[in-house]
């Protein structure tokens, strides 16, 4: 599961891209419960979101050179500047370069070969999210892409990770740990593309009743994506956007 001990490879930072962050602000915070505090113009209005004071997800407007409305999933790195180089030799594409957030840390973003986007954060001051897997935070990240063989094998080049095949019905789902990790420490899955749809990461965040989540989604602007269902042993979820596009799930897990 996913846990604030971030080891290298592991998701530790995520947030949404959108053209207007009051209104995916209050999108969130009432879906969530979140709190958000900005952190002024100096950072272009970023906000961080979140629960009791620990931050559970970040707010980030968008830009000419990336203007759809998406959640960005940042992996942990001990260097960035290393990962940009081991990321294009497999096959992947800088989409920013490595830059220096004012004493916080170092941050990348890429795109896989497939194309979908992620980040790597080399901590500084902030090591990650101070919140995962309690309600209104984040629980998972799944990669959809078309290839998932060829996606394994980018990411463990990249990473290291560990991927093991968990059974699932009649099929079986590929569970990611990072190098060295076992099952305990399992933190993300690969699932089967759509045709024609995009490659892209997509984060679960954990709530404590998915219908009703769900429920209060419509009701605050978002589209149901796929309505809630039930998986054994995992728990209850349902795929959503928010009004802007941007596409997350959310989850109440098993006990």
């Amino acid at each position: 599961m996913l846990t604030t001990h971030y080891l290298p490879g592991t998701p530790c930072w995520i947030d949404v891209n959108s053209s207007d962050v009051d209104r995916c602000a209050a999108f969130y915070t009432g879906l969530f419960g979140w709190q958000t505090i900005t952190l002024g113009p100096e950072h272009r209005d970023y906000r961080l979101c979140q629960v009791d004071g620990r931050t559970v997800a970040g707010i980030s407007h968008a830009t000419e050179d990336n203007p759809a409305a998406a959640w960005l999933t940042y992996f942990r790195t001990p260097d960035a500047d290393t990962a940009a180089k081991t990321i294009e030799q497999a096959g992947g594409t800088v989409v920013a370069p490595p830059r220096d957030i004012e004493g916080q840390g170092r941050m990348a973003v890429f795109a896989d070969p497939a194309g979908a986007r992620f980040a790597v954060w080399q901590p500084g001051e902030t090591k990650g999210l101070g919140m995962v897997t309690e309600p209104g935070s984040l629980a998972w990240v799944e990669l959809y892409v078309p290839d998932l063989a060829a996606a394994r094998s980018f990411y463990q080049a990249v990473f290291g990770w560990s991927i093991r095949d968990m059974p699932m019905g009649d099929l079986s789902y590929p569970v990611i740990s990072p190098a060295g990790g076992g099952e305990e420490t399992s933190m993300a899955g690969l699932a089967q593309l759509e045709p024609g749809d995009n490659p892209h990461w997509l984060p679960y965040f954990e709530v404590p009743d998915c219908d009703a989540t769900v429920a209060m989604a419509q009701q605050l602007g978002g589209t149901v994506r796929a309505p809630s269902m039930s998986v054994e042993d995992v728990g209850r979820m349902a795929f959503l956007t928010d009004p802007h596009g941007a596409r997350f799930a959310v989850i109440t897990s098993s006990a």
